[in-house]
């Protein structure tokens, strides 16, 4: 099987997996595991902050983050298409009395600063409303087709939520694509925002964890909250040392995941029942099927036929590369889908 719905499917090397039983091992929960404190080490000096926390999974990272930044009572601006607000089960509202100001998205994954401008109310003294104490951002942006926000646009949200007082946190999920995209250092991008998290368990290919990094002030903060909600790890090295190869040896593999997404967006652009979602900028490559075909129908037949993506939103198909995608791959699953689309015609009714 062809796994192409998210490089959440990517595999650990055998390197990484190697790392685990050589791993210097202590209790994390006492800041005793030296695996651990190397792995934070680096990630802080890759995102030039002063410090970074090891985490489960990138929805305690992110909503460490916000619980760590927000007072109960007050609210987060969010991406009305970000992951922190559709994907993340509401965890600051349920946890930590947050709520979310969603506004719109655009089709760059920008959020422009006279919608963001819209959720602070003109008279901050009025006690009905709640007022923002964060603003999230998704770099690159997930559902908007991978797309990676200009450092000119960070710039200007940067001196935005200064004017404002309000921090900002930095949804990286997928930071070090958009590094390599762009070609510059992590850091450049993070240093626009206050806090910043990034997923060692995607593109990285590790088999768990995330990363939170910001001042030491803010980290101890997000230190406490992990315990809070069930994140504090004891012999974490297992899950560091993967983390510590995945940094290592990230830049080979991102650049043959650009490499392959632009392969395989080039290989479906010949296909003329295919409408291809432009500027492929990282590993993710997006497209909709033109004329009266039924997506449903059209994944579960690619799936019938050796191929899973994934459909994330109406019509929209989504394909995402990873180290374990072979540019063998790639050709199956352009012929894959070229078998799949005569099958997947919408079915016509009787009565017209």
């Amino acid at each position: 099987m062809i796994e192409l719905r998210s490089d959440t499917f990517s595999l650990p090397s055998k390197e990484m997996l190697d790392s685990i039983s050589k791993a210097i091992l202590g209790d994390d929960v006492y800041s005793q595991d030296m695996t651990v404190k190397e792995l934070e080490s680096r990630a802080a000096e890759l995102l030039g902050k002063e410090d970074a926390i090891l985490m489960p999974s990138g929805t305690m990272a992110n909503l460490a983050s916000i619980l760590a930044h927000c007072p109960r009572g007050s609210k987060v601006i969010v991406g009305d298409k970000s992951d922190i607000y559709i994907y993340e089960a509401g965890g600051a509202s349920v946890c930590g009395g947050v709520m979310y100001e969603p506004v719109p998205t655009e089709s760059d994954g920008i959020l422009k600063l006279h919608n963001v401008e819209k959720a602070f109310p003109q008279d901050q003294d009025d006690p009905q409303f709640a007022l923002p104490s964060l603003i999230c951002i998704e770099n690159p942006s997930n559902r908007t087709g991978g797309n990676i926000l200009p450092l000119s646009y960070l710039e200007e949200l940067s001196l935005f939520v200064k004017e404002k007082k309000v921090p900002l946190h930095m949804d990286g999920a997928r930071i070090f694509n958009a590094s390599f995209a762009m070609d510059v250092p992590a850091a450049h991008i993070a240093k626009y925002a206050d806090s910043v998290q990034f997923c060692l368990s995607k593109g990285l290919s590790a088999p768990v964890g995330s990363m939170v990094a910001g001042t030491r002030a803010f980290i101890q903060k997000v230190r406490r909250i992990r315990k809070m909600l069930g994140g504090g790890m004891r012999q974490a090295g297992v899950i560091a040392a993967p983390g510590i190869v995945a940094l290592e040896n990230m830049e080979a593999t991102l650049k043959q995941d650009h490499l392959k997404a632009k392969m395989l967006a080039d290989q479906l652009s010949m296909v003329e029942e295919i409408i291809l979602q432009p500027n492929v900028e990282i590993n993710m490559v997006f497209f909709r099927l033109r004329g009266e075909y039924t997506t449903n129908k059209f994944i579960s037949t690619c799936s019938m036929f050796g191929l899973n993506i994934d459909e994330l939103e109406p019509g929209v198909i989504r394909a995402v590369i990873h180290r374990n995608i072979s540019d063998e791959d790639i050709l199956d699953t352009v012929e894959i889908i070229k078998r799949a689309i005569p099958l997947s015609m919408a079915e016509r009714s009787v009565y017209g």
